[in-house]
C-alpha cells in the first residue's frame, strides 16, 4: 500500500502585512522560494530524485526528465523518434493499456499534465493538488516505466506528428525560426526539426521506437523532481517502491557540437553568406526574417552578461529594436530577441515580422541597433534587466512546478546545483564591461545567419546580407 505524501497541514497563523513608508511590504520581507532545501537521492539503480518541499503552496508539482531529444538521434533516419516516443508514452501501460482510460485519469486528477520534447531532454510533468499527487506520481512513473508501444497506436501517432509538421510548414513564424536553427547547427542532431521530417516520421519502423525506447527510458536516464506540498520522508519511500527494482540500462549521450570548420570539408563555403542565407519565397502578407549567430553554453559564465544584453536589445516593448524598428520608424509589428542555451553550445536570434517592402530596411536597422546598443549601454537599461530577470525568477519560484523544473533541470543537465539567491547574485555583479565585452566578442555580423520566408528579391537580399 503506498502510503500520502501530502505534507502535514501547518497550524500556524502567521502575522499580517504592514506597510513600511511608501512600500506595502513588510519590514523584514524577504521573497519565499528564494531557498530551497531538496533531498537530493541516487537510487542503486541510477535514477536521480529531488524533492523539495514549499511550505506556502497547497499544489504539487511534478517533472519527469529523460535523456532524449534530437541530440540523441543517430541518423537522419531517426530524426523525431524522440518526440514521437514522447507521444506514445500516452498511449497505454501494461496497467493501464486503454488510452482512453488514460486521458480520464489524466482529467479526473484535475490538474494540468503534459509533456515536451526538446532537443536535450524529454519532460513529462504535472501539476496538483496536494491530496491528487500521489495518484498523480504513480501515474507519470506508470507512462515512462511500461508503456506499450502496440504497432496500431504507433500508426495513429504518425498520423498526428505527420499533421504537426504539416502545421509547422503552414505557420511562417515557427517555420523561419526552425530554418534559422537548421543554419546555425548545420549538419548536426541539434540542427534538425525536433519532430522529425515527413520522411522520417513515415518510415520509423516499430522495431525503431522500441529499440529507442530500451536504449534511453532507462533509470539511470532519468531524473524525478517533485515539489509543493510534500512530506518528503513519506514521498521518497513511494519513489523507491515504485522505481527500485526498475533496472539500469545503458544510455547513449548526446551526440557532442562540432564547430563549423569542422562540419563540412569547405570551410569557406561552411562560412559563406550563402550558406548563411535561407530563403522561402511565399506569397505571405508580412515577411517573415530571423537573424541570429552561434551563441554560449549554459556551463558558459558569461551566459549572463549574455541573458542582460538580449533584454535590452530585444525583450519588451522599451527594448532598443521595439523602440527604434516598431515605435520610431513604424517598419514591423513585432520584434524580439532570445538566447538558446545548450549543455555545450548555443545560440542568439532575432525574429520579426515585417511588410516585404521594408525587409532590407529592418535588416539594415536590426544590424545597426546591435552595434549602438553595445556602444552605448547604459547603468539604467542593465540595472532594469536585472529587475526584470530578477522578477521572472521569484514569480516563478510561487509556481510548484517551476520549482520541480528549476531544480531538475539543473540535475538533468549536469549543472551547478544553484540556488535562486546565488543565481541572483552572479546576475547583479555582471557589470556594462562584462556585457560589452561578451557581446563584442559575440556578435559578428561575419557570422550571422539569415531566414526569410516571404515574397522578397532574394539576390537583392544576399548581397545585402553579404555586406554585413
Amino acid at each position: 500500500m503506498l502510503s500520502s505524501i501530502v505534507a502535514p497541514v501547518s497550524t500556524s497563523s502567521g502575522e499580517s502585512m504592514k506597510g513600511s513608508g511608501k512600500s506595502i511590504l513588510p519590514p523584514d520581507y524577504v521573497p519565499t522560494g528564494m531557498h530551497l532545501e531538496s533531498r537530493d537521492l541516487r537510487l542503486e539503480n541510477g535514477m536521480r530524485v529531488l524533492l523539495t518541499p514549499m511550505s506556502q503552496t497547497n499544489s504539487v508539482g511534478i517533472s519527469v526528465f529523460v535523456r532524449a531529444g534530437s541530440r540523441y538521434e543517430k541518423t537522419d533516419g531517426e530524426s523525431g523518434l524522440s518526440h514521437f516516443l514522447e507521444h506514445l508514452c500516452f498511449k497505454g501501460t501494461r496497467d493501464r493499456p486503454n488510452p482512453i482510460d488514460i486521458s480520464r485519469e489524466l482529467d479526473e486528477l484535475g490538474g494540468a499534465f503534459n509533456a515536451v520534447t526538446d532537443r536535450e531532454i524529454t519532460i513529462f510533468y504535472g501539476k496538483m493538488t496536494a491530496d491528487r499527487a500521489l495518484q498523480g506520481l504513480t501515474l507519470l512513473i506508470d507512462l515512462l516505466r511500461n508503456s506499450l508501444l502496440e504497432a496500431d497506436e504507433i500508426e495513429r501517432e504518425r498520423g498526428v506528428i505527420l499533421e504537426e509538421l504539416a502545421a509547422i510548414e503552414d505557420s511562417p513564424p515557427e517555420l523561419v525560426a526552425v530554418n534559422l536553427e537548421a543554419s546555425i547547427w548545420h549538419g548536426q542532431p541539434h540542427g534538425r526539426e525536433i519532430a522529425g521530417t515527413v520522411e522520417s516520421v513515415s518510415n520509423m519502423t516499430h522495431q525503431d521506437i522500441k529499440k529507442y525506447y530500451r536504449r534511453q527510458y532507462v533509470p539511470n536516464s532519468i531524473v524525478i523532481s517533485v515539489a509543493g506540498a510534500l512530506d518528503v520522508g513519506a514521498t521518497e519511500n513511494i519513489v523507491r517502491e515504485l522505481c527500485e527494482d526498475w533496472g539500469a540500462g545503458v544510455p547513449d549521450e548526446y551526440i557532442p557540437h562540432r564547430s563549423s570548420d569542422d562540419v563540412s570539408e569547405d570551410t569557406a563555403f561552411s562560412l559563406s553568406a550563402e550558406r548563411r542565407f535561407r530563403l522561402i519565397s511565399r506569397d505571405t502578407e508580412q515577411a517573415h526574417l530571423a537573424i541570429g549567430m552561434p551563441g554560449l553554453s549554459l556551463k558558459d559564465t558569461k551566459r549572463h552578461s549574455l541573458e542582460i544584453f538580449s533584454i535590452v536589445l530585444g525583450e519588451g516593448m522599451s527594448s532598443r529594436l521595439f523602440t527604434r524598428l516598431r515605435e520610431e520608424l513604424g517598419l514591423c509589428y513585432d520584434i524580439h530577441s532570445g538566447p538558446s542555451f545548450l549543455s555545450d553550445t548555443g545560440m542568439f536570434g532575432i525574429y520579426s515580422g515585417v511588410d516585404p517592402q521594408n525587409t532590407s530596411k529592418a535588416l539594415e536597422e536590426i544590424v545597426a541597433e546591435i552595434d549602438r546598443t553595445i556602444q552605448s549601454l547604459g547603468e539604467f537599461e542593465i540595472d532594469l534587466a536585472k529587475r526584470i530577470i530578477n522578477s521572472r525568477l521569484i514569480l516563478r519560484l510561487e509556481d510548484s512546478r517551476a520549482v520541480s523544473s528549476y531544480v531538475g533541470l539543473q540535475a538533468v543537465l549536469g549543472l551547478e546545483m544553484l540556488q535562486p539567491e546565488e543565481l541572483l547574485a552572479r546576475i547583479e555583479s555582471v557589470s556594462v564591461l562584462d556585457i560589452q565585452r561578451t557581446a563584442n566578442e559575440l556578435i559578428d555580423p561575419g557570422k550571422f545567419h539569415l531566414s526569410l520566408i516571404g515574397p522578397m528579391n532574394g539576390s537583392e537580399l544576399l548581397n545585402q546580407f553579404a555586406s554585413f
